[in-house]
Order: structure tokens, then sequence, then C-alpha cells
């Protein structure tokens, strides 16, 4: 999907907020084939960028609260992706799909940091990361996805008919483009953040 570039408006303090890139979703026989390769590489990107900068850092993990789950506390699949090490500005655990209905609550954090503007990656595009997006923009943020920098699995619609993870991650960017938020590159968000943020 073709994806437009930020404006050079971009905040300065614009939080970088990462969903759920944790080690459980590795496991292909769980949850199936996936898009997106380059997800990953790019969520590392942003994240290099936003810490050079002195950006603000939200990291979301998906507790689950059933034990057979492997996003579940007790299991090895919870850790973060080496991809995204070091300590965040901010960890909110939640264990449903908003990153906004969690703990700390991020919005009350958002406000009292004076963020405005919110950069959302991570895991599955369709739900946690649209999810995130879509309370965000109803909660008056400011939302730019970079969808090149999310990723999902094919699933399966009530009709029993297999629907392939990019063409779900091609409908999350229709859904959420100009509405929710504002679908962008990885690429096109790195060339806008060059100079250095005021720190938190």
């Amino acid at each position: 999907m073709k994806t437009s570039s930020p404006p050079l408006t971009l905040d300065p303090r614009a939080a970088l907020v990462i969903v759920d890139v944790q080690q459980a979703f590795d496991d292909a026989v769980y949850w199936g084939p996936r898009d997106n390769p380059s997800c990953e590489v790019n969520i590392g990107a942003l994240l290099t960028r936003w810490r050079e900068t002195g950006r603000p850092i939200v990291f979301v993990r998906h507790d689950s609260t059933a034990p057979s789950s492997p996003l579940h506390p007790n299991n090895p699949g919870n850790a973060f992706k080496e991809i995204i090490p070091g300590a965040p500005d901010l960890l909110v655990s939640k264990n449903v799909n908003s990153s906004f209905h969690g703990t700390p609550d991020l919005h009350a954090w958002l406000q009292e940091n004076g963020i405005k503007e919110l950069v959302v990656c991570g895991i599955t595009t369709n739900h946690c990361c649209e999810t995130t997006a879509r309370v965000g923009g109803n909660l008056g943020y400011r939302v730019y996805f970079p969808l090149d920098a999310t990723h999902t699995f094919d699933r399966t619609a009530p009709d029993g008919e297999n629907v392939a993870a990019a063409v779900l991650s091609r409908m999350t960017g229709v859904n959420l483009h100009e509405e929710f938020a504002t679908v962008v590159s990885t690429a096109g968000l790195l060339e806008q953040v060059q100079q250095p943020a005021t720190a938190l």
C-alpha cells in the first residue's frame, strides 16, 4: 500500500509507542503465516532514531490472563524481542487490545507530559496496533501509523475463508488513514526526525 510522508510539522515530542513486540510472535506454528518481514528492522530503526534525538518512547507489553497463551507472563514468549532493547520512558502492561487500557494509564502519562502526537507501531497490525491508533485518535491525539513497521498473521474469516496477512494489513491502512490516523512509511518518519527534541 502506498503511504504518504508526514508533514514537516511533526511535533518534536511525538511519542513512539511500540506495541507488543514480544518473542511469542515468532512462533509460526502457533500464529500461522505472517506478512512484512521488514517489520522488526523498521521498528528498530524508529527506536534508534527516537533515542538518538531524545524523544519519548513507550513500550507496551501484552500480559495475557490465559495461562496457556504464549503471551502469559509466566511463559518465555512474554519477553520483548531483542530488536527493542533497553528501558522506555514508560512501560505499559495490558491484557486487552488497546494500549490505552493498561497500567500505568497511557493517556494520563501523555497528558502529564504534554504529548499530543503519537507514532504507533508493533504487532499485530489489525489488532492491538489498529485499536491503539483508533483510541488515540478518538482521544484527540494526532496519530501517525507507519504501516511498514507493523505486521500481522493470516486469519480465518467467519465464512471459513483464509484471509492473507497482507490483505488484513492493507485494510488496516484503509480503515485508519485520514480517519483515526495518518498512515505513513518508516522512511518518511525518519526523514522528519533529525534534530534532538526536548527531553522529558
